[in-house]
């Protein structure tokens, strides 16, 4: 049977008083979602391994079934992947955001979510600047890019920026985990704070305050990691074909060490105005010649970091609508059946603004399978469904 995973990136939340004590996905209309859960079968999963931060990076490796302490090397390893750029030996790969600081403040991990063809004149700016033949900025989407450190020693302590929002970035600047580390800390540092000498007075920049927007005035590094060993979810799962949907690099780059093939849709941008039909059409398309499909949607995440409850509730609500009902109603005319999963990587909250480490809600439908006793998907529902709690592979192989 052939399977797709469709992933709401940050979709859990917490109760709300203005909703009445409910969730956004609690909230939001979403029958389609509701109408699987009452299909399928429903359970909760923890994705986020002990010991390991909640970032998404962690979270989607984890639904994929991969095992965190034996593989994981951070986010820019990925990112790296994703972008094409191959890794070398003695390469150390960060995510490099571009943000904004007011003052001592970290004001948005974003910089407003600055466009890619702005940032990129940012990044081959700093390039020229502050690069050289241990240091290498390379563009990625949006806000999100990537350093490549040569002999840089990954074992530093860093703070995620999405985690910070409003407060004051120094005391979270780059820390060795141990003294041989101290040379490349200190050197991340120093670049830090001559991004923010450099930045505010680039046209890009002065632009952007011009027109009341937030300027991309540091960058911040973090998620350190030297190339990984991974398997292919071919060799463990044992399917002929996947592919991955995404407008991130970050998933686009997972898909690329997990041996799917990475398929683009045009105004997939990551945020509440992305693509979803194209998402959609996509994801049906790659599902008549594929066996596994990973439809990844970042929206949900995004409106959690900017605290915007109404947002979210948009954004869960476009996802049942325009991703989760034309693919759920397409299959049922397929005479082969299809398993579908819906899930959020990790619970992004809106009262806090960043991730936590809470098990997210998970549906599975699987034709002539039957289903257990909940009609509703959503954070508390799901405490009734026939999985319980998953961990580690569990989820995948529940699903393939």
């Amino acid at each position: 049977m052939k399977s797709i995973i469709i992933l709401g990136d940050g979709m859990a939340d917490e109760p709300i008083a203005a909703l009445g004590g409910k969730t956004p996905l609690q909230f939001a209309h979403t029958p389609y979602m509701d109408k699987l859960a009452e299909l399928g079968v429903t359970g909760r999963l923890k994705t986020v391994a002990d010991g390991f931060h909640p970032g998404s990076e962690v979270a989607n490796m984890s639904v994929l079934g991969y095992d965190l302490p034996t593989v994981y090397e951070g986010r820019g390893v990925l990112e790296a992947a994703s972008i094409g750029y191959d890794l070398k030996p003695g390469e150390m790969a960060m995510r490099c955001n571009l943000v904004c600081v007011e003052g001592e403040t970290l004001k948005n991990h974003s910089a407003g979510h600055i466009s890619t063809q702005e940032a990129d004149e940012l990044i081959h700016f700093l390039n020229e600047r502050l690069g050289s033949e241990c240091i290498h900025f390379f563009t990625g989407v949006s806000y999100r890019h990537l350093l490549v450190i040569k002999g840089g020693d990954k074992r530093l302590n860093c703070t995620p920026p999405h985690d910070i929002p409003l407060q004051p970035f120094r005391p979270f600047l780059i820390q060795a985990e141990v003294p041989e580390a101290q040379d490349t800390a200190d050197l991340l540092n120093d670049l830090i704070v001559k991004s923010q000498q450099l930045l505010p007075a680039h046209p890009v920049n002065q632009k952007r305050l011009a027109e009341g927007k937030d300027p991309a005035n540091s960058i911040w590094p973090w998620s350190p990691g030297y190339r990984p060993a991974m398997q292919t979810m071919q060799q463990m799962y044992g399917f002929k074909r996947g592919a991955v949907i995404s407008a991130v690099d970050l998933i686009r780059g997972i898909g690329v060490y997990a041996g799917l093939r990475i398929i683009n849709v045009e105004g997939a941008t990551g945020l509440y105005d992305t693509n979803y039909e194209g998402k959609a059409q996509a994801a049906i398309e790659a599902l008549q010649t594929d066996d596994f499909v990973y439809l990844h949607v970042e929206a949900s995440d995004e409106a959690g970091h900017e605290g915007d409850v109404a947002l979210k509730i948009k954004t869960i609500e476009d996802l049942d609508k325009r991703v989760i009902g034309p693919i759920f109603e397409e299959l049922q005319k397929w005479e082969q059946p299809v398993a579908m999963a819906v899930l959020p990587d990790h619970p992004t909250p809106c009262a806090i603004r960043t991730h936590t480490n809470a098990p997210v809600p998970f549906l599975i439908y699987k034709p002539g399978e039957t289903p257990d006793a909940v009609t509703r998907f959503d954070e508390y529902s799901v405490t009734q469904g026939k999985y319980g709690i998953l961990e580690k592979n569990e989820f995948i192989k529940a699903l393939l």
